[in-house]
């Protein structure tokens, strides 16, 4: 508060009020499946219990080649140990059988479309508490789902950058696709 009489005012505010929820979410072929609230913090041991109780449940069964970001639970000795078993050479991640390097490009749909309009339905309002957090996530996961065409655009999207990012000889690529764009 800036004040001329007092200058040591204050005014309390709960705008810094933390609370955070991780999602695991994923793209199979043009389908959203439904996105995973994982309840604890998320630790090498409990990305494991996901993997080994939900994963499962969540896919039905899919045979599928898996990718992971970086995050260090996603690379615990564990999660590995698990990952090698489960998927054997088809799974993608750091220190896996496909390396996927730290700051790598942005390759599946998740990282360069899913998440960012989860994050803009999510956040068009201020939300003020957890649970209003996880209700907004699962209707955002369901209008998304409903818009079949975006995510078909997105996962045909992949081709395009795959061979932008080859082009560039694995570097950022981005730029190419919008000039891309913008040239259209």
């Amino acid at each position: 508060m800036w004040a001329d009489e007092n200058p040591h005012a204050t005014v309390e505010s709960k705008f810094q009020l933390r609370f955070s929820v991780i999602v695991w979410c994923a793209v199979l072929d043009d389908q959203l499946i439904d996105p995973f609230i994982l309840e604890d913090r998320l630790t090498g041991e409990a990305y494991l219990r996901f993997l080994q109780e939900e994963l499962p449940r969540l896919l039905e069964d899919v045979p599928l080649n898996f990718q992971h970001d970086g995050a260090p639970p996603h690379s615990s000795r564990e999660v590995t140990n698990f990952l090698n078993y489960r998927f054997a050479e088809q799974w993608i991640g750091r220190g896996g059988p496909h390396n996927w390097p730290a700051r790598s490009p942005d390759l599946s749909p998740l990282d360069y479309c899913v998440w960012g309009w989860i994050k803009e339905l999510v956040y068009s309002v201020k939300v003020v508490t957890r649970d209003a957090l996880l209700v907004r996530i699962l209707d955002a996961a369901d209008r998304i789902r409903n818009s079949q065409r975006k995510l078909q655009r997105a996962t045909r999207a992949v081709h395009n950058r795959a061979a932008a990012c080859v082009a560039a000889g694995g570097g950022i690529f981005e730029n190419q696709l919008y000039a891309q764009i913008n040239s259209n």
